[in-house]
């Protein structure tokens, strides 16, 4: 058609097909060139590095650098040397050294953890002399592969290392790469059935009917539960094209914080995009392409316990008047270890889950490396590979602890015999197996994407056959080969699970020692971790914390720590408690709070005072009286509402100018009675209604998602104890094997995925927590109760070991609608009392 077209020009059609043949291009003809910063000195990259990775050896190591540790340093150094990447390892340093610089906690973790010259550069936290680190973990020669290094900052002031590296290399320079969001279910049939013209509360029921993310789409006895007709045409059409939309990509978004920075324009290198924030440019490729194409990426991550230990450490400095940094946090502290054992591990870093708080009693940390090992054995990896329980009953006496051969006691001598580790993977392949360093790096790589390309097992045959050559029996190679694919489903490296266990010890130390000081922190640093608020205090109280409301008096943004008057029994015996923020009050803005903590002076003494001294909304007085918040003023919440309402904003023009007539003509106040203008109008004295404990503890979890008065279930005891429900407590005194039914509001679900479709599910009571355990079939009966209800009550059997307790759930029944009566209870024996409310209460 072209040759048609172009027919009296012919030379014109030639010209074409030379400039189209001169167009050929492939990806692999990018080359990328990290930056090269200039060094101080006139020094080389490589030069600087060395410089700066000896003088930290010698700060790491103030008594002198073991000869392992120097070993270690020059191999890497050399190494670094050939492959070219002592920029990228100074553009890190400088990164953390910023941080640090502006007080901003950070800490290098993943496979940079295997790196002696990380840890020198005071980029990671793992001290290669305590650990048996595998450099070729982190960088190999023969890998096509650039280094990943990834550091942990502070989550509320990432943003601020985000823009540092924007303003040194400019945005024409530097960006963030995206990761492709695919649907999933509920995405699917919202969006879905907002095409097809579903209603928004069908779209919803049919959303909720799917536990997580929903891979496989919504069945049809879902949709009959909710009282849907599948066979209708259109649902049915609705149902059919949200299960084939389930994995297709949905949109661009940007990745946590994999950061790419160009020697030349970013342009040049990878299609760019616009980020939504100002100022700040996205890369249009994932990390998964900059991985392929040989791109260097730095992560800048955010860490929220690392927000809260930074938080707890300036608490503890500022009323304990111990300045501790990570490194200097006293270590192998026995107390903390026994709190651990125990599983009282709410809030703590990593072992808060359900699963972990499982596994503590039955490990027993009782050293550091034992919390290497409790943060990494509850991993899809460890548990599909079945190395949990043999290494428990190896651990607990129960089972010879046997090597095949020295070269593997080596390997596995602190693992009792049992690989946990992916390095440990690695290792065996290399010793037993006899792979090459860089063929034991393609089998992690095959670990590492075992779910994706399922390439592991091709490595099944050689390592079998090679560790049978080096005399191993073949049923012990093969059971090897078999745990190694565990990891194929999520294993941690020792080096990962070594920097996460230095933030378990920290916080857990917090936790321990200065109960007051943790609680306070990670309050101020939600939200994070598996804990609400609520069952953040409430835990702090149990550790003999006294927690104090919300008060206009006396509360700060964040939670603060006040002193507690001599001979007091409720600090814990540290001399603070808690004082609630008004950050806790739902749907408070910190803006408003800035205006009334600057303007408290002495404080105030009526909300008038409130009004015209701190500027603020009457829609945040209002949340205040909600909150219950005026108690320091002589006001409950039903007063302080009252008097609230009778405020004015402002007064219109008209009624303004009348008012200064008023005070010429009678000579009288702007306001009658003498009040404040804008104070409103005398009012009529008027008596309101007591409210009662329910009411109250209603209100509170209302504004504040918490009450420091009672529990919900204290108040519906007498009526659970008629239907048979035993408090939580009780759990530890009964039977165990037989039945028992408990109550309580729903705090976790969780469906793991090494679970194999099992539901854990947490419940509160007023005197603490019941773990229930939901076996699939039971899930498949009593799907929508499980999965809607507030107020769970749960029968089955009691099991118990030691002590971790569950009930294994054969019946559930939903009651939720017991918490919309609790506002009728409480001081049932007591008279209503009347509250009377003069005008002078206004002032």
């Amino acid at each position: 058609e072209m040759a048609r077209l172009f027919a009296r020009y012919p030379e014109a059609l030639a010209r074409t097909l030379e400039i189209a043949g001169a167009c050929d291009f492939s990806l692999d003809e990018l080359r990328y060139e990290y930056p090269a910063a200039p060094v101080a000195g006139g020094r080389s990259p490589q030069a600087e590095l060395a410089r700066l990775a000896w003088r930290g050896a010698a700060q790491r190591y103030p008594e002198g650098v073991a000869d392992k540790v120097r070993a270690q340093v020059e191999h890497e150094l050399a190494l670094i040397e050939q492959l070219g990447y002592a920029p990228y390892f100074l553009t890190v340093h400088d990164i953390v050294e910023f941080a640090r610089a502006r007080g901003i906690l950070c800490q290098g973790r993943g496979s940079a953890a295997n790196s002696a010259v990380c840890y020198c550069l005071g980029i990671t936290a793992v001290d290669p002399g305590r650990m048996d680190l595998l450099f070729e973990r982190f960088v190999s020669a023969a890998r096509d592969e650039p280094p990943d290094i990834d550091v942990d900052f502070e989550h509320e002031r990432r943003g601020e290392v985000i823009q540092y590296i924007y303003e040194k290399y400019g945005r024409e320079r530097a960006g963030i790469a995206a990761t492709v969001i695919s649907y999933r279910g509920r995405s699917a049939i919202r969006e879905v059935g907002k095409a097809l013209g579903l209603s928004q509360d069908a779209v919803g029921a049919l959303a909720g009917t799917l536990w997580g993310w929903g891979k496989d789409g919504i069945q049809e006895n879902y949709v009959r539960e909710i009282g849907l007709d599948p066979s209708d045409r259109r649902l049915s059409l609705a149902l059919a094209l949200a299960r084939e939309l389930i994995g297709f990509p949905r949109h661009l978004s940007q990745h946590v914080g994999g950061f790419v920075i160009t020697r030349g324009p970013l342009s040049e290198m990878v299609p760019i995009m616009n980020a939504a924030m100002d100022e700040r440019t996205n890369i249009e490729w994932d990390k998964d392409d900059l991985d392929t194409l040989g791109i260097l990426k730095i992560d800048v991550l955010g860490l929220g316990m690392l927000t809260c230990i930074r938080k707890g450490l300036d608490l503890l400095a500022r009323h304990h008047g111990r300045r501790l940094g990570l490194a200097e946090v006293p270590a192998e502290d026995a107390a903390v270890y026994e709190m651990l054992c125990r599983a009282d591990s709410v809030g703590v870093f990593q072992v808060e889950s359900r699963a972990q708080m499982s596994m503590l009693p039955r490990l027993k940390p009782r050293c550091f490396y034992d919390l290497v090992i409790e943060v990494a054995i509850v991993r899809p990896g460890p548990i599909q590979g079945d190395m949990v329980h043999p290494y428990l009953r190896r651990r607990n006496g129960e089972e010879a602890v046997e090597f095949p051969s020295d070269e593997l006691r080596a390997v596995l001598g602190k693992t009792l015999g049992v690989p946990l580790f992916q390095e440990q993977a690695m290792k065996i392949a290399m010793v037993a197996a006899g792979f090459s360093a860089e063929e034991a790096d393609r089998l992690r790589r095959a670990m590492a994407t075992f779910r994706k390309t399922g390439l592991i097992h091709e490595f099944r045959d050689k390592m079998v056959e090679g560790m049978v050559a080096r005399g191993y029996a073949r049923d012990f190679a093969a059971r090897c080969f078999s745990q190694i694919e565990g990891f194929g489903e999520y294993g941690f490296p020792e080096s990962h699970a070594a920097s996460f266990a230095l933030l378990v010890y920290v916080s857990a130390w917090l936790k321990c020692h200065y109960p007051a000081v943790f609680a306070a922190a990670i309050l101020n640093s939600q939200p994070m971790g598996f804990y609400a608020p609520a069952q953040l205090v409430r835990d702090a109280r149990e550790h003999g914390v006294q927690v104090l409301d919300v008060d206009v008096n006396a509360s700060a943004w964040d939670c603060t720590l006040e002193p507690v008057a001599a001979g007091s029994k409720q600090s814990g015996g540290r001399g603070v408690a808690l004082r609630l923020g008004l950050r806790e009050i739902k749907g408070f803005a910190e803006d408003e709070a800035l205006r009334i903590t600057a303007a408290r002076g002495a404080g105030y003494d009526s909300i008038a005072a409130l009004f015209h001294r701190a500027g603020v909304s009457k829609a945040t007085l209002e949340r205040l009286a909600r909150a219950d918040a005026y108690r320091s003023l002589g006001l409950g919440r039903r007063e302080a509402f009252w008097a609230v309402r009778a405020l004015d904003e402002a007064p219109l023009p008209l009624f303004a100018t009348a008012g200064k007539v008023g005070e010429r003509d009678e000579g009288g106040g702007g306001a009658q009675g003498g009040e404040p203008a804008g104070s409103g109008a005398r009012e009529p004295t008027v008596t309101l209604p007591a409210m009662t404990l329910g009411e109250q503890v209603v209100d509170d979890y209302a504004a504040l998602r918490l009450s420091l008065r009672a529990h919900p279930l204290a108040l519906l005891r007498s009526a659970l104890a008629a239907d048979g429900v035993v408090p939580s407590a009780h759990l530890a005194t009964l039977p165990a094997n037989g039945h028992v039914t408990v109550a309580g509001l729903v705090l976790v679900r969780q469906r793991p995925g090494s679970a194999k479709g099992v539901i854990f599910a947490t419940l509160e009571d007023e005197t603490g927590v019941a773990n229930i355990i939901v076996w699939p079939p039971v899930f498949e009966r009593f799907r929508r109760t499980i999965l809607s209800a507030r107020l769970l009550a749960c029968t089955g059997r009691l099991q118990r070991e030691g002590l971790v307790i569950h009930v294994i759930a054969e019946t559930l029944r939903d009651l939720s609608a017991r918490l919309d009566g609790l506002a009728a209870l409480g001081d049932k024996d007591k008279p209503r009392e009347r509250v009377t409310i003069k005008s002078r209460d206004f002032r």
